[in-house]
């Protein structure tokens, strides 16, 4: 899985076109695309076709217009996936309900994250952590999630800590979710039926006297599951794993 890196745009250009600062053309036929419609374009590729068909070309084309025409709103791949970035971030809710706590507060916002990242799989080949889009919606994001444990006793470091790690678990729970999903796709198999398949020859070499935590676990596990990994079950008990770490620093503080 190819990876992209955000910020690897002109800084400046990404931020005048994320905020809707940057200066028009006083030149050429007059522009007849929004950022906001470039952008839904480019999302609309990379949902569809994967992060490694995102090509200005293939965004062009997506839109009807010149490659050369396209250049003239965003000047390249790298700002375009900064604004595909902060674009998507609109969709996380920025509502916890009323009388939600942090431990709620903290789970709402990761559940909403799992969503995002399934609904946009390529978000997690953006490697975005130390050079993330500074734009509007990023920044909306990151003032909501930080509310979450706004008062708790925390430090100001302690509580950007906490969304980092927060956010760092989901993207690796999504990720195997994903590898799960596309898995299914590519070979046409569930995971029950890949199970299945292999099934006849590990009962000759999988002896129990050899290897008694592997089958008596792995068993209960593949019974439960019905496959050897089942994401929405692990996303969730690591979830609650991961806040009760939490539990424990606020505690300690």
């Amino acid at each position: 899985m190819a990876i992209e890196h955000g910020g690897s745009g002109d800084p400046r250009r990404s931020l005048e076109l994320m905020w809707g600062i940057a200066p028009r053309p006083t030149r050429g036929p007059k522009q007849r695309l929004t950022i906001a419609q470039i952008t839904a374009a480019a999302v609309a590729v990379a949902d569809a076709e994967g992060l490694s068909a995102l090509a200005m070309r293939r965004v062009a084309e997506q839109l009807g217009v010149s490659v050369m025409s396209l250049y003239t709103y965003v000047p390249g791949k790298g700002e375009l996936i900064d604004l595909m970035v902060d674009g998507v971030l609109a969709e996380l809710s920025t509502d916890f309900g009323e009388n939600a706590g942090w431990r709620d507060r903290l789970g709402a916002i990761a559940r909403d994250l799992w969503v995002l990242y399934r609904r946009h799989p390529w978000l997690l080949q953006v490697n975005a952590t130390s050079r993330p889009p500074l734009g509007p919606h990023t920044i909306a994001v990151y003032e909501h999630q930080l509310w979450a444990v706004e008062g708790i006793g925390l430090s100001d470091v302690q509580m950007d800590s906490v969304i980092l790690l927060i956010s760092g678990y989901v993207q690796g729970a999504a990720r195997g979710a994903v590898d799960s999903a596309q898995a299914e796709q590519s070979t046409g198999l569930t995971d029950l039926q890949w199970w299945e398949a292999h099934e006849p020859v590990l009962d000759k070499v999988m002896d129990p006297t050899r290897y008694p935590l592997a089958v008596r676990v792995g068993s209960a596990a593949g019974d439960a599951h019905q496959a050897a990994f089942n994401p929405d079950y692990n996303f969730t008990f690591g979830l609650e794993r991961v806040l009760d770490g939490i539990a424990a620093l606020i505690h300690k503080a």
